[in-house]
């Protein structure tokens, strides 16, 4: 299960459970629409993957028996933070970003 992350690693933007504009890699690094498509370019600085909205975990357990929903499985509360440095992160986005996602 996805947990959720609630801020963008890069500019730390609240993205709460509901953000439409969460988006994920693979290993779930969580950032901002805009920090995905202005900074990173649609690299991730950890795994160089590409990104995906987050999916939206439903607030209500609609089949109860499955005890599914925020309310059984809450959002993380703990923020995350890229370890790489601005710096960094811009000569590994500029010495990947003209691959496709697929082609990394």
């Amino acid at each position: 299960m996805l947990e959720l992350r609630p801020n963008c690693e890069l500019c730390d933007k609240d993205l709460p459970p509901d953000a439409a504009d969460a988006r994920i890699c693979s290993y779930e690094c969580t950032y901002c629409a805009e920090c995905v498509e202005q900074v990173l370019h649609d690299v991730c600085p950890t795994c160089g993957g590409g990104f995906a909205p987050r999916p939206i975990r439903p607030k209500t357990a609609w089949r109860a028996e499955l005890m599914l929903g925020l309310g059984s499985h809450p959002a993380s509360t703990e923020r995350v933070h890229s370890t790489f440095t601005r710096a960094d992160i811009e000569a590994h986005v500029a010495r990947i970003r003209h691959l496709k996602p697929k082609e990394r």
